[in-house]
């Protein structure tokens, strides 16, 4: 029998240390990153032992008897090691997850599982335990990502763009001046969507200082005035872009186009793909179709960000 144990600041190390070793670490799952917004979820993260071994986490919450991996993070799932993770030994544990839930009063999980792109070895061994006990997929969503060692076609209207940012002699550049690109996105946000930064620029700021490697902002700039900008997460696999915005300036001299193919330079021969982000709405319910052929013009195609949803 496997033994589920809800997470406390003890196991603070002993999570952060399994999750650096698993076959798909994430920054966001350390939990410096997961509490930042601690006052918004009641925290219902495991620790998983087998034998008084660690054999596996998963980030979770709960809310209204339906637990959650994890309404904060993007995606979560069972975070697993080579060495300590087989096929059957996910099965069990998906399974026993099931029955201890159930013991504890939860009457729904909502499980999102992590893209495949963002491992380094091989790590969908929950998705087919998850088919095992009966999950069913709950929602279907895609991403447009660079494969950087095969590029797909390059538009003719993002190769213009690009060039029109060389003519107007704008510079790219890693930035520490949150605040004013955090004005530049606001107002696009505001304008196109009635929608403000789901992180407020002091927030950005707290992640970004708290983890140094993996949050960067990019801009693009002209005479030392930001017109464009896109906030990167990294991974060990991954540039994933997100908080992507130009002011009207930056979108009249192909800004973003500019900076885009700055951070292909930059991220080749050490990531192997850069991720636009999701295009849709409606948990995949809904296609932007003028955003996903946007980020698909730079050579970009489909990944998709699966969650599964099992009734207990």
């Amino acid at each position: 029998m496997l033994r589920f144990t809800p997470y406390t600041a003890e196991h603070k190390s002993d999570w952060d240390a399994f999750v650096d070793g698993a076959k798909a670490p994430h920054f966001m799952h350390r939990r410096d990153y997961m509490e930042y917004h601690a006052d918004r979820f009641e925290d219902a993260s495991l620790l998983v032992y087998s034998d008084d071994k660690l054999v596996g986490l998963l980030p979770a919450n709960v809310s209204q008897e339906i637990c959650f991996s994890h309404q904060g993070l993007t995606f979560g799932g069972v975070i697993q090691q080579s060495q300590t993770m087989s096929s059957p030994l996910m099965v069990s544990l998906i399974e026993q997850l099931g029955v201890y839930l159930k013991n504890t009063g939860v009457k729904q999980l909502i499980y999102k599982s992590l893209p495949h792109i963002y491992h380094c070895r091989p790590a969908q061994e929950d998705q087919y335990a998850l088919q095992r006990v009966g999950a069913a997929l709950s929602a279907v969503e895609i991403t447009t990502a660079i494969d950087l060692a095969y590029r797909g076609d390059v538009s003719s209207r993002r190769k213009r763009g690009a060039k029109k940012a060389a003519k107007a002699g704008l510079t790219f550049q890693q930035s520490d001046n949150w605040f004013a690109y955090w004005k530049i996105l606001t107002a696009r946000l505001q304008d196109q969507h009635n929608m403000r930064p789901v992180h407020t620029v002091e927030e950005a700021q707290l992640l970004a200082g708290r983890f140094p490697r993996n949050i960067r902002l990019f801009t693009a700039e002209q005479q030392s005035r930001i017109l464009a900008g896109v906030v990167i997460f990294e991974t060990l696999m991954v540039a994933h872009a997100q908080y992507i915005a130009a002011s009207p300036e930056g979108l009249d001299v192909g800004a973003l186009d500019g900076l885009f193919e700055y951070l292909i330079g930059q991220f080749s021969g050490e990531k192997r793909y850069l991720d636009f982000g999701i295009s849709t709405e409606d948990q995949g319910g809904v296609l932007n179709e003028g955003l996903v052929r946007q980020k698909e013009q730079f050579g970009g195609s489909g990944i998709v960000h699966t969650a599964y949803i099992l009734n207990l």
